[in-house]
């Protein structure tokens, strides 16, 4: 079972690990030992996050929220795999964390004085600079 707060857990039957090798340090280690640990973790039937949470923590994960709806956590950082297991389902852990804060609503406010002054002037610069590269007159 994996803690992520007081009040929410993820089940061991919601999580699956499968290990392959890994591209990083470990010398000849590396052609020998699955050491890189890919977790899944089934997000859209975990009935212990809510639709709100699974929604944050589908456009957090990005690329690595499959279509079937898991998301997928690779973990290839160290030469053992007990401490890329650790690594991964604290990846997991923490991700889920930040699912479950909700971003604060954006007031709206008007543009200040000073602001629209600057956008106007740059605008009359700017059409000041197009207006220059009309067709030159030879009649003069």
């Amino acid at each position: 079972m994996l803690y992520v707060t007081d009040n929410i857990s993820i089940e061991e039957w919601e999580l699956s690990e499968q290990f392959t090798r890994s591209q990083g340090p470990g010398g000849q280690n590396v052609n020998k030992v699955e050491t890189a640990v890919e977790l899944r973790f089934e997000a859209a039937r975990s009935p212990n996050l809510s639709d709100p949470v699974k929604r944050r923590l589908q456009r957090l994960a990005g690329r690595r929220w499959t279509s079937e709806g898991a998301l997928l956590i690779l973990a290839q950082e160290t030469r053992s795999q007990a401490r890329n297991r650790e690594l991964a389902r604290e990846r997991l852990a923490e991700l889920i964390r930040q699912a479950l804060t909700a971003p604060k609503r954006r007031i709206a406010t008007r543009p200040t004085l000073g602001s629209q002054r600057r956008r106007l002037k740059a605008k009359t610069v700017r059409s000041g600079v197009k207006a220059m590269r009309g067709k030159v007159d030879d009649a003069e």
